[in-house]
């Protein structure tokens, strides 16, 4: 079967979020497609089932467990696939199109909701502004875009909260917004470019800058920039892609 690899979120090779793309013929084990995603050992790895009529089944696995929604990977898999696309998934049904190098991602809204969750622990001597929780996320808005640059969470203190995933963030220097994401829970220390995480960063920013149409740096090491448009309680996710590899599965 025919597999690629992605770079995600961006348009130059070796940058962005790298995701495994595998193109089934028909629905996968469960166990089988894990093993495959502790061999790509990319944050995710989408498997397709590319020969259903209709919606196609997708589903997405980083290293060590399956993941109910991911954007990098989406955008990976329409790269390949291109044109529509429709998407059934463990987060219902889901629509990409790639078009004119761009990738779009209707997603759902998960504006984040206040909370009182003490984040000193893991953000040690770090000025919070704001601290909320998303459907799978705990969420904290730093004062400014270098406090996010320079952050150094401690992961395992992170690991043990309900969760095991933070979506930091602050109001961009360069870009409308900036944001890093950390997720040691599911095996990802730090995530490169998390499309998943625009679906609590567009409605948050889009509240607080008063605009639907907004762009947003992802700082991690290798980086990368995702155009977000808040349209009701769908997310429009928008990035680039660039295939860096392709071939052939023998197992």
């Amino acid at each position: 079967m025919r597999f690629f690899i992605v770079d995600a979120f961006t348009d130059r090779a070796f940058t962005g979020n790298s995701a495994g793309v595998v193109l089934l013929d028909e629905p996968a084990d469960a166990a089988w497609m894990q093993d495959v995603a502790a061999e790509m050992k990319h944050a995710e790895t989408a498997f397709v089932v590319t020969t259903q009529d209709g919606p196609k089944s997708l589903r997405w696995f980083t290293p060590e467990v399956e993941v109910a929604l991911c954007g990098h990977a989406t955008v990976a898999a329409t790269h390949v696939l291109g044109g529509a696309q429709v998407y059934t998934t463990k987060s219902g049904e889901l629509r990409a199109t790639a078009q004119d190098g761009w990738v779009e991602l209707d997603f759902p809204s998960d504006p984040p909701q206040p909370t009182d969750d003490d984040l000193s622990g893991i953000l040690p001597g770090v000025e919070i502004e704001y601290t909320g929780r998303g459907v799978e996320n705990l969420f904290a808005v730093l004062p400014d875009a270098e406090a996010v640059r320079t952050l150094e969470p401690d992961l395992a203190k992170l690991k043990a909260t309900w969760t095991g995933r933070l979506l930091v963030t602050a109001k961009g220097d360069e870009t409308d917004y900036i944001s890093r994401f950390f997720a040691p829970g599911v095996g990802i220390d730090e995530d490169p470019v998390t499309g998943s995480a625009h679906c609590i960063l567009s409605p948050y920013w889009s509240a607080q800058l008063k605009r639907d149409d907004l762009i947003g740096e992802q700082a991690s090491k290798r980086g990368g920039i995702v155009r977000t448009r808040q349209d009701g309680d769908r997310v429009r996710i928008s990035g680039q892609a660039v295939t860096v590899v392709s071939g052939e599965l023998h197992v």
